[in-house]
């Protein structure tokens, strides 16, 4: 009996440094975390690992502690949580943000009502600001903020959504080999290259003082549930200690495109007066400036945070 040979395939091979096919792991937990019911309001998921609305709320009202501490278990097991209508004035937003921890203001962005409150406003005609690249906000500071509370106050006809992007599931799905090289790897974070897009040297120079680069872990540990998190990005972080430059730059590349996996990320698309609170520790986000000429209004007020370990 004859068998029929094998095909010979030619040679073939995808590089290394890149996105990775094929299955993905979607964990959105921790192993180990005990899942339990939502008693005080309604939670709608948007994505596998990430973004969730909650209905059945009014933010402007105070919080009682058992709600605080649903609410937070929300933000800790959906990383970024929704909102829908709740056109809270600056106060109200800064109170209910407030419930976190200290607020902290942003020197380098424009002022809202006071100075803990950031305001973009994308006028029509305006040059396009703070938007269209993943990042983690204010990476740069020794203590980056714990989480962001932002509402829409205006918003285009189309267009102007925002992505959040897991970095748990980013690392989650790094191959072995990469996640054995970074673990334990340290990164500088400077607030030079992202501002540096929209300012002239003469405004940023005063900063440098103030704002001096930090080294931050390349991967961190979530503070209240331990998982193991990506937390490099695109905006602030400008090479891994100890790598010649091209080794350096060729990981950071690697590393920055995880943000871009779809089943890592959800979508929201705003109306005027949803409220966006996200665990900054946990997340990227994405302003998609799509919506010209048209004109688009946020408010956002951030919670101090704690040394990335």
């Amino acid at each position: 009996m004859t068998t029929t040979p094998l095909p010979i395939l030619r040679p073939h091979r995808i590089p290394a440094d890149g996105l990775y096919e094929g299955r993905r792991i979607l964990r959105r937990t921790p192993d180990g975390w005990a899942e339990r019911p939502y008693e005080r309001f309604e939670v709608v998921p948007q994505a596998a690992t990430i973004g969730a609305e909650i209905r059945g709320l009014d933010l402007s009202r105070p919080l009682s502690g058992a709600l605080h501490a649903e609410l937070n278990r929300a933000l800790l097991e959906w990383k970024v949580l929704f909102f829908r209508g709740q056109h809270l004035s600056s106060g109200e937003q800064r109170e209910f943000a407030s419930n976190w921890g200290e607020l902290e203001s942003n020197p380098l962005l424009a002022q809202g009502d006071s100075k803990d409150v950031v305001r973009f406003d994308k006028t029509a005609g305006g040059a396009p600001t703070f938007e269209n690249v993943w990042h983690t906000d204010v990476t740069f500071r020794e203590r980056p903020a714990m989480g962001a509370v932002l509402q829409l106050r205006e918003v285009p006809p189309s267009g102007g959504d925002t992505l959040w992007a897991d970095m748990a599931a980013a690392y989650d799905n790094l191959p072995g080999q990469i996640r054995a090289r970074i673990d334990g790897a340290r990164a500088v974070h400077d607030y030079l290259p992202g501002f540096a897009r929209f300012y002239s040297a003469a405004q940023l120079a005063p900063f440098q003082a103030q704002f001096p680069p930090v080294e931050h872990p390349v991967v961190r540990r979530h503070p209240e549930t331990g998982r193991r998190m990506l937390f490099v990005n695109a905006s602030f972080t400008t090479r891994i200690t100890g790598l010649e430059e091209a080794a350096s730059d060729r990981l950071l590349r690697l590393l920055f495109q995880q943000a871009q996996v779809p089943e890592f990320q959800v979508r929201w698309r705003w109306q005027a007066g949803d409220v966006a609170f996200w665990d900054n520790r946990a997340t990227q986000h994405y302003a998609v400036n799509d919506y010209g000429p048209h004109r688009r209004v946020a408010e956002r007020v951030a919670i101090a945070g704690d040394r990335p370990r």
